[in-house]
């Protein structure tokens, strides 16, 4: 049986209208696992909290955040050495958009903003033949839609990352370090509600970048095979020794 908090790092909040509805970040992830609320700690980092021991976390997910890394906040600094102590550990991690570029970051590879622009919206991803033999993506068909909000991506991974996850627009939507961290530009944790709404939030500097809003909230809808991630991420927690 798991023991010990699953730490959920948080980068910061999402759009005040969801906020609003009493819902962020640590909200999608913790219903997503399907685990209770109580098997969780969740620390703001770009608030200044502190982050929990080392040995009292099993796991932890590095949200989503509206900041860039490339604004080398102080608590960028703070949360990758953190995230280097976890991984030595053999922790299992799970970054998420801004938590996969943070990991990236952590580890060597580098972020930046996408020369493409912005992606936004349900979109298509696929996965690599390595996913096939991963614990995390294995049990995922090869092609599937997930919901995506970023304009910095993964430009280059780490040394060693295993390339598990990609589709036209961008090359890194997924990768694994070592046996039990992964990052995933995609947001498994948003519905096509959450979708919407920061598609339609956006609507100026969408249209203003030459996206079509309206296609893009068309084309929105749940994305079930994406959510299934955070089910078996926190799967594997059950299987740890």
């Amino acid at each position: 049986m798991m023991s010990g908090k699953i730490l959920i790092i948080k980068t910061g909040n999402t759009l005040p209208s969801l906020l609003d509805e009493n819902q962020d970040f640590e909200d999608w992830f913790i219903r997503g696992t399907g685990l209770e609320a109580n098997r969780f700690v969740c620390c703001a980092v770009d608030k200044g909290e502190s982050l929990p021991a080392i040995d009292e976390v099993v796991a932890a997910i590095v949200t989503g955040s509206p900041a860039y890394v490339t604004d080398l906040a102080p608590w960028n600094e703070v949360s990758a050495v953190y995230l280097r102590l976890l991984h030595r550990q053999q922790k299992p991690i799970l970054g998420v958009c801004y938590g996969h570029q943070l990991l990236a970051w952590a580890f060597g590879g580098v972020v930046g903003f996408h020369p493409g622009g912005r992606e936004i919206g349900t979109i298509d991803v696929e996965l690599t033949s390595e996913a096939a033999s991963d614990v995390l993506f294995a049990k995922m068909p090869k092609q599937f839609s997930a919901q995506a909000s970023h304009q910095q991506s993964v430009l280059s991974l780490p040394d060693g990352a295993v390339l598990l996850a990609k589709n036209s627009f961008d090359a890194h939507h997924a990768f694994r370090l070592g046996s039990s961290t992964w990052g995933v530009q995609f947001h498994p944790e948003f519905s096509a509600h959450v979708m919407s709404t920061y598609i339609s939030e956006r609507r100026d500097d969408i249209t203003r970048e030459g996206l079509n809003v309206e296609e893009l909230l068309a084309r929105v809808e749940a994305t079930p095979v994406s959510a299934s991630l955070l089910q078996q991420f926190s799967a594997l927690l059950y299987k740890m020794p």
